[in-house]
């Protein structure tokens, strides 16, 4: 079956992308939520014309994310976090806090679009995130954790 997105979906696809699902999880549950619409012959021409409509407005938005993302290399960012003698971290760090340390740099960017390959920080020391600002743009930035 072949839907076209209405909202970005992680690992299935970005806003307006048309993908190919199983029957069962496009009726019952991308549909009936309003994240997809099936692809009808007659959608794809409507899908087709607001794309070429939006085409200059999404190559602005592009390039306002590549140029947010050559900032954003230059950030370094330290968390503090309450650690025991050994260097653990008494609960851990999470996309969260790296947010909330982003809101404090100046950059306004959703704990969605943030991701650490560890998931969870448990340890005190040096970690990558990868931040997406855009479909095709995405940066990582060098973080640090340590102790309050």
């Amino acid at each position: 079956m072949d839907v076209i997105l209405k909202e970005d979906i992680q690992n299935l696809g970005h806003k307006n992308d048309i993908v190919t699902v199983k029957n069962g999880y496009g009726r019952n549950y991308l549909i009936p939520k309003g994240l997809a619409v099936i692809a009808t012959t007659s959608a794809k021409k409507m899908h087709e014309e607001n794309i070429r409509q939006r085409a200059h407005k999404e190559e602005k938005i592009k390039n306002e994310a590549q140029e947010t993302a050559k900032k954003l290399e230059k950030v370094s960012l330290s968390i503090g976090a309450k650690t025991s003698s050994t260097g653990k971290i008494f609960g851990s760090v999470n996309t969260i806090q790296l947010a909330e340390a982003l809101k404090e740099k100046g950059y306004e960017i959703d704990r969605k679009n943030i991701s650490i390959p560890e998931d969870q920080i448990k340890e005190v020391g040096k970690y990558t995130a990868t931040v997406k600002l855009h479909k095709e743009v995405s940066v990582e930035i060098e973080f640090e954790i340590v102790a309050e």
